[in-house]
């Protein structure tokens, strides 16, 4: 069973920083594609960022280029998040994910994390 220990989340200022972390445990964490999403709420949870197994690939939501870094260490089991200039539209709960995909990005994602909430405020 894959388990997954999300952290990092919390209260920060509109153009401030976060990083979220993710470790994996349970699985082959460096066949997988990993993910983050976000869900705010009353809204459908939605796409943030995305990375391939080996890291050559990235993929990002428009409303977060520029801004947020998705990066991971093969050694550690471990998927970071780093945001920046966080705005109040950022507020959501975080969730990591992973898909042993054949191609990227995945068009979906079987193991879930359990959430971490970052609140931007102004």
């Amino acid at each position: 069973q894959v388990r997954f220990v999300e952290s990092g989340g919390g209260l920060v200022q509109a153009g401030g920083s976060l990083t979220l972390s993710c470790k994996v445990s349970g699985g082959t964490f460096s066949s997988y594609t990993m993910g983050w999403f976000r869900q705010a709420p009353g809204v459908e949870r939605e796409f943030v960022a995305a990375i391939s197994w080996n890291s050559k690939s990235t993929d990002y939501a428009d409303s977060v280029k520029g801004r947020f870094t998705i990066s991971r260490d093969n050694a550690k089991n471990l998927v970071s998040l780093q945001m920046n200039s966080l705005k109040l539209e950022d507020t959501a709960v975080y969730y990591c994910a992973a898909e042993q995909a054949q191609h990227f990005p995945p068009d979906d994602y079987h193991y879930w994390g359990q959430g971490a909430q970052v609140i931007v405020s102004s």
